[in-house]
């Protein structure tokens, strides 16, 4: 059992239980899947269809949804620039403890800024972070809406809207574009689940 030094006097406890054991115990491996795109862009389809397919596998899994999450761990905090890296800052270090658990945690924020997508990756090992970028057009994006917030976002009622009066950084190197206007979003969650089988994440099913 080792103890990590850190800030404040603060020490990281690593328990008798490693994330190897965990791991064994799941059957797979412990990954965050990032979900990234505008708002009505597809994420949280994908994502919960990507659910489906693991627990049908038999994986441990949870799809984190952003709404849900401003609901209670992140209720305190708005829409500024600074409030939107806190906001992904928290959860980062929450889908570290998933991952450590030996759990696929599967993420659907919006997620703007290149910085903070980046931060998220250097928490965990190399291997354990599919940044998935959902590709849409803004004005697809605005006939899918269905809460009305772009067209609220026009006239200036909402501010600090991605894609409308806020930037969206596009990722440079995602490990996987999802153009949702034009694709299944079943299909995607597999190429997603396969994505995920090549990089050992996963067991390949038998027969494959």
């Amino acid at each position: 059992m080792k103890k990590k030094v850190t800030k404040n006097n603060l020490t990281w406890f690593n328990g008798p239980v490693s994330r190897e054991d965990r791991e064994h115990n799941h059957g797979h491996k412990g990954a965050a899947v990032w979900f990234t795109g505008l708002s009505a862009s597809g994420k949280s389809t994908v994502a919960h269809n990507l659910e489906k397919l693991l627990l049908k596998q038999g994986c441990s899994t949870y799809v984190f949804d952003g709404d849900n999450v401003r609901h209670g761990l992140c209720s305190d905090i708005g829409f500024s620039p600074e409030d939107r890296s806190e906001n992904i800052r928290r959860i980062g270090e929450m889908i570290k403890l998933f991952v450590d658990a030996g759990i696929i945690a599967i993420t659907a924020f919006i997620s703007p800024y290149k910085k903070d997508r980046e931060r998220i990756r250097s928490l965990l090992d190399d291997g354990q972070f599919y940044e998935i970028f959902v590709d849409c057009p803004v004005d697809i994006c605005e006939k899918r809406d269905q809460k009305g917030i772009y067209a609220k976002a026009r006239t200036g009622e909402i501010k600090n809207f991605t894609g409308i009066s806020a930037p969206y950084e596009i990722p440079e190197n995602p490990d996987l574009v999802i153009p949702s206007h034009e694709e299944d979003s079943m299909d995607a969650a597999e190429r997603v689940l396969e994505l995920m089988r090549q990089g050992k994440i996963v067991p390949f099913l038998d027969g494959h």
